[in-house]
């Protein structure tokens, strides 16, 4: 992403508790640093691009188009094998817990493969998306794909389900966050999030070299800890580990250490645990004291 000048940066107080008491963890390609709150222990990204420069940069088609190498991070066609196996087992997982049913709201839905995956364990399927090409993409998977974040959503939706995986790390008020998301759900509905996992063991062994260190559009690190606390914040009650391993095509599981795969064997899906943290939590309804 090109920069014009400085003022594009931001040098933010902690994104959860508002502490300007911070330490260095880890460093990376200038500007960038990761550091830890010293009062709740949330880790970020310092200094991070404002908001309104990401914003330019989610909005671009090419952010989910991958690298040369067809494998980026953000290379969703790639990916499709792999990250429709893991929707499907995220789905069986909800269902299993009896978290499916009615209307789903996801937010960022990227090219749809989730919303088509719900099809069926729910009655109605409405997605939020920032880039113009994931809403084109996932349209015809959904009953309705609105462009922009959760306040694109009509205020009158309200939805017995909301799932956003892999989007908190990308907001810069997590807790205004999850109380829009409160704003559409329906008296005892189930909200999940899921995130990379800070504090998980491929982070511990990757260290700094940890895929999810994702500059600049990763600015929270949250652990089951920090997420589960402002979910609690933001008044969901009940809050339970949902098991989320992720399947990854094997090429882009040999990128990361250097080396390349080729053709069909690429795309072997490869499972990987303790990479996400996903947590369900409800909204309390009028009945439960």
């Amino acid at each position: 992403m090109a920069l014009t000048s400085d003022s594009e940066f931001e040098y933010p107080l902690c994104p959860v508790c508002s502490s300007d008491d911070r330490s260095t963890e880890f460093t990376f390609e200038k500007p960038y640093t990761v550091v830890v709150c010293g009062q709740c222990r949330m880790y970020y990204l310092y200094p991070r691009l404002t908001e309104l420069a990401m914003l330019r940069f989610y909005e671009q088609d090419s952010y989910f188009q991958g690298g040369q190498s067809g494998y980026s991070d953000t290379g969703y066609s790639d990916q499709e094998n792999a990250l429709r196996s893991t929707f499907r087992r995220l789905m069986k997982r909800l269902a299993e817990r009896k978290y499916t049913g009615g209307d789903l709201l996801e937010i960022g839905c990227g090219y749809g493969y989730l919303l088509e995956e719900a099809r069926p364990y729910f009655d109605r399927r409405v997605g939020t998306e920032f880039s113009g090409e994931g809403v084109r993409l996932s349209e015809p998977k959904a009953d309705a794909v609105f462009a922009g974040g959760i306040e694109a959503v009509p205020q009158e939706m309200k939805f017995d389900c909301i799932i956003a995986t892999q989007v908190i790390e990308h907001v810069y008020r997590p807790l205004d966050f999850i109380l829009q998301i409160r704003a559409h759900a329906k008296p005892g509905a189930t909200v999940v999030l899921s995130t990379p996992d800070m504090g998980g063991m491929l982070r511990k062994v990757m260290g700094s070299r940890w895929p999810s260190f994702k500059r600049p559009e990763h600015v929270n690190y949250f652990d089951f800890r920090t997420l589960s606390g402002v979910m609690r914040d933001a008044g969901l009650v009940g809050l339970t580990n949902i098991p989320h391993p992720h399947a990854f095509p094997l090429a882009l599981i040999a990128s990361k250490f250097g080396a390349r795969v080729p053709g069909v064997l690429g795309k072997t899906n490869i499972w990987v645990p303790a990479t996400t943290v996903a947590i369900a939590g409800s909204v309390k309804d009028e009945g439960q004291s």
